[in-house]
């Protein structure tokens, strides 16, 4: 058995692909990797008589490769990533307290609300002028929702 033979060689660049998506984001180097085992395992599975050329052996790859990236990378990519929706099991201390608006705020535009002694960014639905009594209905990391009393 030769170790060095073309399928061989490609079943070794695939799994250093495989591997080297450990060092990159995005999961995307996996599938090329796949599509070169693929294409070690065709060229080692056929009899000799039956081997492609190179040049057919690199287009079998490149067109692999989109076939596996565009068909499954969103199944794969989702039991290697786990479940990534958000909790909602953690409430804001924040929620449900009275503000005073200090800087007006727009819909398009936070503005600003003092909540006991600290400022926040806030925003709105509808446009509040400063100086309006608000309550928090709801904090999305650093800025709050507020609604008018």
């Amino acid at each position: 058995m030769d170790f060095l033979s073309a399928g061989w060689i490609w079943l070794y660049v695939g799994a250093l692909l495989m591997l080297a998506e450990i060092l990159t984001p995005g999961f995307v180097v996996f599938f090329f990797g796949l599509a070169a085992a693929s294409v070690g395992a065709l060229v080692l599975l056929l009899p000799e008589s039956l081997h492609p050329s190179l040049n057919w052996q690199l287009g079998l790859f490149s067109i692999l490769s989109v076939v596996y990236l565009v068909t499954l990378r969103r199944y794969v990519k989702s039991v290697f990533m786990g479940d990534t929706a958000e909790s909602k099991a953690i409430e804001s201390p924040y929620v449900g307290r009275i503000g005073k608006v200090v800087a007006p705020i727009r819909a398009e535009v936070p503005g600003r609300i003092v909540l006991g002694d600290s400022e926040w960014a806030a925003s709105a639905d509808r446009p509040i002028s400063e100086g309006v009594e608000v309550r928090v209905v709801e904090q999305k990391n650093l800025t709050l929702k507020v609604e008018t009393i």
